[in-house]
């Protein structure tokens, strides 16, 4: 394949101004695809422009009265610094992730245009907020963004299928190209009894760890009351919650009695020593379009209990790489039991989820198919 001029469009990255999973994904399958194309991210930061990991990077500093504003100001802002750059590097295909940069979807749809589906905002909130102007603006915005691009990718078959029905966008526009993982990121050789005592734990107490953003989606919630029947069945058990969110508080109250530690946000060199020192790794999730939670696990060896919904539905095989479980208390718990009951099938479990990472999640073949995308496009 000739080497492509790509420009990519992403209110987050690794590199600068980060919130979620999508500042992983984006930003891992640009490195990737700058092995053997040219590529540019447009994104927000407070730094200079520079280049890593062969991807040039271009800062932006928006504001805005509310989400909606912000992006609207961002993606102009990008789009002045895209006509910029055009005029040098002339740009093959430019590649929109989520609906943030719709705007500069918008003002640049003349383009060959790819729009990413990470997630949507209905997969996000569900109809807790359908009545609320921002969340009808936002998959307004999905919507128009998925009407004016003119390839659209979906991180799962189940995202895939959750954009058509909600904005009928037909299946020959719309590609599924997975997340990635670099495992070898995610894999630590450390002593798990020295991380747990460090958070007061016995090195031989199994440990259950959450991580992730304390919001509705992710379902802490269930994984606090499915503790209560977990808990009162092993004593032993020890659980650690990272991340933060709108619901913490409304969760420590819920878990006052239970050895939860709430931890908050914690680095990444602190998540990676967590990771590798648990026993278990629970994702609770009422929806998730990939679950890259999901693959760091796994590169990490580590089992897994998840709700059986969207991504994480489609690539665990249950009983094989991980138990898959329904979003509710007990059937929760009932899967984080048969992992802690068993710890010699549990690591068998994890040891096969990074063999599964090896065979299907590495960057390299998901970029030639993200690539493979591209080019039909420009075709």
């Amino acid at each position: 394949m000739e080497s492509l001029n790509v420009a990519f469009f992403c209110w987050e990255s690794l590199y600068a101004e980060r919130v979620g999973g999508l500042a992983s994904a984006a930003t891992r399958l640009a490195e990737s695809l700058a092995k053997d194309h040219t590529v540019h991210f447009f994104t927000r930061g407070w730094t200079k422009d520079q280049e890593i990991n062969g991807v040039s990077y271009h800062y932006c500093r928006p504001q805005g009265n509310n989400t909606v504003q912000y992006c609207e100001d961002m993606s102009n802002q990008m789009v002045d610094q895209f006509r910029q750059s055009d005029r040098k590097e002339k740009f093959d295909i430019l590649h929109f992730h989520d609906w943030h940069p719709v705007q500069a979807l918008h003002r640049l749809q003349d383009r060959d245009t790819i729009l990413t589906f990470h997630s949507t905002e209905y997969g996000r909130n569900g109809n807790q907020y359908g009545d609320w102007w921002e969340y009808k603006e936002i998959s307004g915005k999905e919507w128009y963004g998925g009407l004016i691009a003119k390839k659209v990718t979906a991180v799962s078959s189940v995202m895939k299928r959750e954009v058509m029905q909600l904005y009928n966008i037909p299946d020959w526009k719309c590609d599924v190209v997975p997340n990635g993982i670099v495992p070898q990121q995610y894999r630590a050789s450390i002593d798990p009894g020295d991380v747990k005592r460090a958070y007061g734990i016995h090195p031989y107490a199994p440990l259950i760890l959450f991580i992730g953003r304390l919001v509705y989606q992710k379902g802490p919630d269930l994984f606090i009351e499915a503790l209560r029947k977990v808990c009162h069945d092993r004593w032993d058990a020890k659980v650690i919650v990272a991340g933060d969110g709108g619901m913490r508080q409304y969760l420590q109250d819920r878990a006052r009695d239970l050895p939860v530690n709430f931890v908050g946000y914690i680095p990444d060199s602190e998540y990676i020593r967590l990771l590798n020192a648990c026993d278990l790794v629970v994702i609770p999730s009422r929806n998730e379009p990939f679950g890259l939670v999901l693959l760091e696990a796994w590169s990490a060896e580590k089992p897994v209990v998840a709700c059986d919904v969207g991504g994480l539905s489609e690539n665990i095989d249950t009983f094989v790489n991980g138990i898959k479980v329904q979003p509710e208390p007990d059937s929760i718990a009932w899967g984080i039991g048969a992992m802690i009951d068993d710890p010699t099938t549990a690591q068998v479990r994890g040891r096969r989820g990074r063999a599964k990472v090896d065979r299907q999640f590495l960057w390299s073949p998901i970029a030639r198919r993200m690539a493979d995308t591209y080019s039909r496009a420009c075709g």
